[in-house]
């Protein structure tokens, strides 16, 4: 165990986090997707708990691996990974693999395998926008040669991912905006910005309700309706979720002993916390809460002892995006929030995104990694040098 512990720098109380979630997310999934194993592999229970196991480990190691890496070349490889990101996501709008009606996913040739390409642009422009508003401090009140080199990239990026992701586009837009208010931006920038937004929603909020019944729009269109009218709306999900963490109770069920994953769609991945509150009872759902806050309270650390602003703005980016898009996901599942779709980070089954979050831990770490190396040296007597 020391051996191991010894192989994993950067801050342990994430370590842990990240056991404790990936622990819970394995018995989840297990218990979870027993109906999807009688459905489509007669019966064989265990088939999907080996292959979330593999994701899982293959995703632990993405994130050791992130972490051992010095966090700065993340800021060179951040121009390459956007510059490959946007022609991914609009391959994804033109011939990406239809689910539910979205575009989301592309199938790679020959292998078969499909991900999530908005993961990897979420991840890439968050990395982008640390290291912009890096490099542009000396000048960063200023529209021409600030803001709107910034704020274009988060633009186009957030639009392409829209149409068939719009969950996913609020959640890094907002993280945008927080990065640029924690960047120093100025404020009458960031407040326009907020004000154009609104009336955009507005009036997309308008259109949306007198859209036609069909495609995607007709999707956000219902699940509007649904949430704010639930005595005429179609809320089966949302019910269902509500049924399982009330008979949960205070200790649960005990882990395997769900009923309504028989019955909740997505119960291994948009509604998986339900599940887990159903098991663990009141206990576990705010085990699971408390390891969100932890890991944003570690991150929000880590960024304040940062010796350099690229390192703060990044650990903080990569941080408020992971604990906003949790609890999204929890706030859905308890009836808080139209559902969204997001999945549970770390928890939900899935694999680009359990694969990317790993990767933005990684280098929260990789952060934390490099102040852990400049606090012991300024111990042992050398000095800290900002990087």
């Amino acid at each position: 165990m020391k051996a191991i512990l010894g192989k994993l720098q950067g801050d342990k109380v994430i370590w842990f986090v990240v056991a404790f979630l990936s622990l819970f997310s394995i018995l989840a999934v297990y218990s979870s997707t027993g109906t999807l194993a009688y459905r489509y592999q007669a019966g064989n229970t265990e088939y999907y708990l080996f292959k979330h196991f593999i994701i899982m480990v293959m995703g632990l190691f993405l994130m050791f691996v992130a972490h051992k890496i010095k966090y700065t070349y993340y800021s060179r490889l951040s121009q390459l990974a956007l510059f490959i990101a946007i022609p991914l996501l609009v391959l994804t709008l033109l011939i990406g693999t239809n689910i539910n009606e979205a575009n989301r996913w592309l199938t790679l040739p020959v292998i078969n395998i499909t991900f999530q390409s908005s993961d990897f642009a979420k991840l890439a422009l968050i990395i982008y926008i640390a290291r912009m508003l890096t490099k542009k401090q000396d000048r960063i009140k200023d529209l021409k040669s600030a803001f709107l080199p910034i704020i274009l990239p988060v633009i186009v990026v957030c639009a392409l991912i829209m149409p068939a992701n719009l969950s996913t586009a609020i959640i890094l837009f907002a993280t945008s905006v927080v990065l640029m208010f924690i960047g120093r931006v100025s404020m009458k920038y960031i407040l326009a910005l907020l004000f154009m937004g609104m009336i955009l929603m507005s009036v997309f909020i308008v259109v949306l309700l007198n859209s036609p019944d069909t495609g995607r729009l007709y999707t956000w269109k219902s699940r509007i309706e649904n949430f704010v009218n639930k005595d005429v709306g179609d809320t089966y999900q949302v019910d269902q979720a509500k049924i399982a963490i009330a008979t949960g109770g205070v200790t649960g069920k005990l882990p395997g002993n769900s009923s309504q994953r028989n019955f909740l769609p997505q119960a291994y991945s948009d509604f998986i916390y339900a599940i887990i509150v159903e098991e663990y009872g009141l206990i576990g759902g705010f085990i699971i809460v408390l390891l969100y806050l932890i890991l944003l309270f570690r991150g929000v650390r880590i960024a304040h002892r940062s010796p350099g602003t690229f390192g703060a703005l990044l650990a903080a980016g990569l941080t408020f995006s992971l604990v906003f898009q949790a609890m999204i996901n929890i706030a859905v599942n308890v009836g808080l929030l139209p559902v969204t779709g997001q999945p549970l980070p770390m928890v939900s089954m899935g694999g680009t995104s359990l694969w990317f979050t790993s990767l933005a831990i990684g280098i929260i770490l990789s952060v934390s990694r490099k102040v852990e190396e400049l606090e012991l040296e300024t111990k042992e007597g050398g000095e800290y040098v900002p990087t």
